[in-house]
């Protein structure tokens, strides 16, 4: 009687814990594709979720090989098209850890000073590409890229080969 009693009280408290991590997000969000953008086979797919305060979540998931030392992909949020010239980066997205090939971001203030909502994000001109390295000649190799906001973001559309190579700067 007593493991039921002490049972009766555990249970609400699990599911408390996973309703409060729930509560943390409208039921605002967006998905977008990452293909693949060289010889390195990863593609992926981007997360945007809103949170209750109204800033957005970025959550980055590529599928390919992981490793079990200590390396991280750069990622950046770009104005304009994957294959657009000279396209700056707007934000730099926390780097995509190699082991579990995942990363989170909280989208801040972009470099143009501009701070997106939700409904300004799915009209925002832009893209998110994933380096080998943060600088070096292996910055020039993309793994992944992918349009997002107003941009076609179909597999249909996408073009490795019109990847343009960004600027490391911010």
């Amino acid at each position: 009687m007593k493991k039921l009693i002490t049972l009766l009280f555990i249970l609400p408290l699990l599911f408390a814990c996973n309703k409060d991590k729930d509560n943390r997000y409208t039921r605002n969000s967006l998905e977008y594709n990452l293909y693949q953008g060289s010889d390195f086979n990863y593609e992926g797919k981007v997360t945007l979720r809103e949170l209750v305060s109204g800033q957005l979540e970025i959550n980055i998931e590529l599928i390919g090989s992981k490793s079990t030392e200590d390396y991280f992909f750069p990622a950046h949020l770009h104005f304009s098209t994957y294959d657009g010239p000279d396209s700056p980066i707007a934000f730099q997205l926390n780097p995509i850890n190699n082991k579990d090939l995942k990363s989170t971001t909280i989208l801040g203030t972009m470099s143009n000073g501009q701070n997106l909502n939700f409904e300004a994000f799915k009209n925002f001109d832009g893209h998110i590409k994933i380096h080998l390295a943060e600088s070096g000649p292996d910055y020039n190799v993309i793994l992944a890229a992918g349009n997002i906001g107003l941009n076609d973001n179909s597999r249909e559309s996408f073009e490795r080969e019109a990847i343009s190579i960004c600027l490391p700067t911010y």
